[in-house]
């Protein structure tokens, strides 16, 4: 499988020039993947340099532990959810770190995998599961929510307008049989969409799928402590980089580091501050896409790098 893992990494040449300002220093990938990223911010570091690389699928954890070899830096490789990135650190005996970066999207060879359920595009069994020890996958959600439930979350995580019609189209249908794979499902919620609707804008599946894979992999609810977790971690004038691809997930990261650039929390009606909090960031800023590399790369277009430094 390691030959397989192809990964065409978002924002790379940005990334590193934002991350690395220290070729000594601590720097922490919690989103490995194919180690694109990984391999970028390792090359910029000396003998002296540490990378701590974080991933929860084995199919990448093979794939970059390989083209992670020869390098000069030591490279420590963990598997984990990058939420317990700080457990990673505590059991390696690290504690302040020089960057930490995010990468929220789904690797290109996760989408390009049937197997593994994540695409609209390629038939597959509904999986989703970035993490192939999870208990819950697609197949369960579209099978076992309830009617609103699944309204709920295809609302909520996709931000589809046809939510209702859709959860009420897969409950009728797996009335009859269980929905398996993820070319029955692209089928159901056509069904569901309305035709003059499906004629315009992206994939009439893919906020749907979007929603899906947001909730078997806990995604969201994980994020805003995350992103707070990994700047009390970093030194002062360390960065923390994190690229998003979709609104909800970019307006948690820009919101989140927007109030650890205020630091206060009382309400605006109160005169003077009494929470005691003070700003824990600066800088904070996001780039994105060059022209160039939306180009070459198409499932870039939606990615943004947001940024910040510690004070």
């Amino acid at each position: 499988m390691t030959m397989d893992f192809v990964h065409k990494s978002v924002l790379l040449d940005e990334s590193i020039d934002w991350l690395i300002t220290d070729k000594d220093g601590i720097y922490v990938d919690c989103t490995m993947g194919g180690a694109g990223h990984s391999k970028g911010f390792a090359m910029q570091l000396s003998e002296r340099g540490t990378l701590v690389a974080i991933d929860q699928d084995d199919d990448a954890i093979a794939a970059a532990s390989a083209r992670l070899q020869g390098l000069p830096c030591k490279i420590k490789i963990a598997k984990s959810n990058f939420k317990d990135f700080g457990d990673v650190l505590d059991g390696l005996g690290i504690d302040k770190i020089d960057g930490i970066f995010f990468d929220l999207g789904v690797s290109s060879y996760q989408l390009d995998t049937p197997e593994r359920g994540f695409s609209y595009m390629h038939d597959g069994p509904l999986d989703m599961r970035m993490d192939k020890d999870s208990k819950k996958d697609a197949y369960y959600i579209v099978n076992h929510y309830k009617e609103e439930e699944l309204a709920e979350i295809i609302y909520r995580y996709g931000e589809e307008r046809w939510s209702k019609r859709i959860a009420q189209f897969i409950v009728k249908e797996r009335a009859e049989k269980p929905l398996e794979t993820t070319f029955e499902l692209v089928n159901v919620i056509k069904k569901a969409i309305p035709r003059g609707a499906r004629q315009d804008g992206p994939h009439p599946a893919k906020r749907t799928f979007q929603a899906i894979r947001i909730e078997v992999n806990d995604e969201l609810n994980i994020l805003e402590k995350v992103v707070t977790q990994a700047v009390e971690r970093l030194k002062s004038g360390g960065r923390i980089g994190v690229i998003t691809f979709h609104s909800l997930e970019d307006r948690i990261v820009k919101q989140t580091l927007a109030q650890l650039a205020k630091g206060c929390i009382c309400p605006p009606q109160l005169p003077v501050c009494v929470c005691g909090r003070k700003p824990l960031v600066k800088k904070a800023g996001n780039i994105v896409p060059s022209d160039a590399e939306i180009e070459m790369n198409p499932r870039s277009r939606s990615a943004r790098l947001r940024y910040a430094i510690k004070r």
